[in-house]
């Protein structure tokens, strides 16, 4: 750790974390890294749909095409990375997340992971 202080989530709603491509799958993966606690809170979950938005609107909006020309017509996945399970509150709007995002092609898959993301 640097000792820099992490943006809170509503800091971050435009920011995509990591672009990559899966070798294995041939996906374009955008990993969406939550760092803030899962404190249930409406504040907390709008600047998570907030941020689901910037990510499909990159992937969807020509954005991705004119910046990662190599990437396009590759499928997709969202890869949401957490230090901790989400609760009740978060696992509903993941829910509906991932089945809007299952009408546009795209993969969402979450990852809770103890280690430091």
């Amino acid at each position: 750790m640097n000792g820099q202080p992490r943006a809170k989530t509503q800091d971050r709603i435009g920011m995509i974390d990591v672009i990559a491509q899966d070798t294995k799958t041939g996906e374009v993966v955008l990993r969406m890294d939550e760092l803030d606690p899962w404190d249930g809170s409406d504040e907390r979950l709008l600047a998570l749909q907030e941020r689901f938005n910037a990510y499909v609107s990159f992937l969807l909006d020509g954005e991705m095409a004119s910046e990662h020309p190599e990437l396009v017509g590759k499928p997709a996945r969202i890869e949401l990375r957490c230090a901790q399970m989400p609760n009740t509150r978060a696992l509903e709007l993941l829910g509906m997340i991932h089945d809007q995002l299952a009408f546009q092609e795209i993969k969402l898959e979450v990852i809770v992971s103890e280690a430091p993301l």
